[in-house]
């Protein structure tokens, strides 16, 4: 394939982590890469092996994952870091890709459990087939050269579930945690998208839309394990070459919501504001106004997605003063963006890339994350920052550059905050 190639993932039917290996192999990417750089990670542990199956009478790839040696039931996430970090050889973009992957489940189930990430034991997903799903999904893009990511609303089923935890509600609390600021259905009886499908999800997506304007150049259909009578337990992938005007920048309709407060004790703005954009908000603000009879006040700015609206009205209801809030229907345009996590001393630090048609326009690297390094560091929060771009700058990450392929979504760093800004 030549040119940008934008992959869509059609997850309406659920998603795996190995029903989405299975999709990007079907479109066409070889195992025996794949496999080389799982063993880099894992050396020996486990052999991929590929096979054709039918779900409900629809034909698709089927990855299992035979694991050679014992399992160790749970893995600290700091291991797994490790473990990823040392790899060799490992193409840095997949290296990075499933760094992101793995931080964003760290950091949802620690939300989760209450503790912190460095302190996640994971059991299912720390198995070995989960690493290889999750290194082979990477190692899969990076091989097909896919530029851009998006997908659809994903399908989580309903019921409930038995796990290591007990008896759990589907969509179990890490999924629920990692498809904050995602649209998301029912879709069926049962657990059908699991933590490690919704991470890679939420960490390779730029965005959640209906099939956007390509030229179709390949598709694949990955099976999941389960044969579901009446609807075909599969993944898709489509790849094609995006259209120029969808390539170039997203349109969509927006709300802005608005309140003007003047009775509100200024301390509490900061973490009102880090509230809005955890409940899901694109962008939130504040301006400084007068009242009648002079009084100083504030105006309240919140732009929103309209399915995010609802909770973000509870938000500001319930975090302020307000007893009203006004709503604007405005147009939004804005260039695609996306989050590449760089390794410095053993932490990853996000920079945020701008991009138009496949070249990068801004970098920036994610202020909190490098304060927070150079907290860690006892060093100047300056010096670090000057650190990172130099580091974003020798990976190629300089405005008139070419996007990556590990630059994959704004959702991945840091957790809380899900939603493309």
């Amino acid at each position: 394939m030549t040119g940008v190639m934008h992959a869509w993932i059609d997850a309406t039917a659920g998603i795996a982590g190995d029903m989405l290996l299975g999709a990007l192999t079907d479109a066409g990417a070889e195992l025996g890469p794949i496999q080389q750089a799982v063993d880099a990670v894992i050396p020996g542990s486990v052999t991929l092996l590929k096979s054709e199956v039918t779900r409900a009478g629809q034909r698709a790839t089927k990855v299992d994952v035979r694991v050679n040696v014992a399992q160790h039931h749970h893995r600290r996430w700091p291991d797994i870091r490790d473990m990823l970090t040392a790899a060799s050889p490992l193409a840095d973009a997949v290296r990075d890709l499933a760094l992101s992957v793995f931080t964003a489940l760290a950091e949802a189930e620690a939300r989760v459990h209450g503790i912190p990430a460095d302190r996640v034991h994971f059991h299912e997903v720390g198995a070995l087939d989960s690493i290889a799903d999750i290194v082979g999904v990477c190692a899969a893009l990076d091989q097909l050269r896919i530029d851009s990511i998006s997908a659809s609303p994903v399908s989580v089923g309903s019921g409930r579930t038995h796990a290591d935890h007990g008896d759990l509600p589907i969509p179990v609390p890490a999924v629920l945690q990692l498809a904050m600021g995602w649209q998301v259905q029912a879709g069926g009886i049962g657990e059908l998208t699991t933590p490690t499908g919704m991470a890679l999800v939420a960490v390779l997506a730029d965005n959640c839309e209906t099939l956007p304007p390509l030229t179709i150049r390949r598709s694949g259909a990955g099976a999941g394990s389960k044969d579901i009578t009446g609807r075909p337990n599969i993944t898709r992938v489509i790849i094609g070459e995006p259209h120029a005007a969808a390539h170039d920048h997203a349109q969509e309709t927006a709300l802005l919501l608005e309140a003007n407060i003047d009775d509100l004790d200024p301390r509490l703005w900061p973490g009102i504001l880090n509230r809005i954009l955890d409940a899901g908000a694109v962008d939130a603000w504040l301006t400084p106004i007068l009242m009648k009879k002079g009084r100083p006040a504030h105006t309240l700015g919140v732009l929103a997605r309209h399915q995010h609206a609802p909770m973000l009205r509870d938000v500001m209801f319930s975090e302020t003063t307000t007893i009203g809030v006004r709503e604007t229907t405005v147009n939004r345009t804005a260039l695609p963006r996306a989050w590449v996590g760089l390794l410095i001393d053993g932490h990853q630090v996000a920079v945020k890339i701008a991009h138009r048609d496949g070249v990068i326009v801004r970098v920036t690297p994610e202020f909190d994350e490098v304060a927070a390094l150079a907290g860690l560091r006892n060093r100047p929060t300056k010096d670090v920052l000057d650190e990172v771009a130099a580091t974003a700058a020798a990976r190629g990450l300089i405005v008139g550059g070419v996007v990556p392929p590990a630059a994959r979504s704004s959702r991945a760093h840091p957790i809380e905050r899900t939603t493309p800004r």
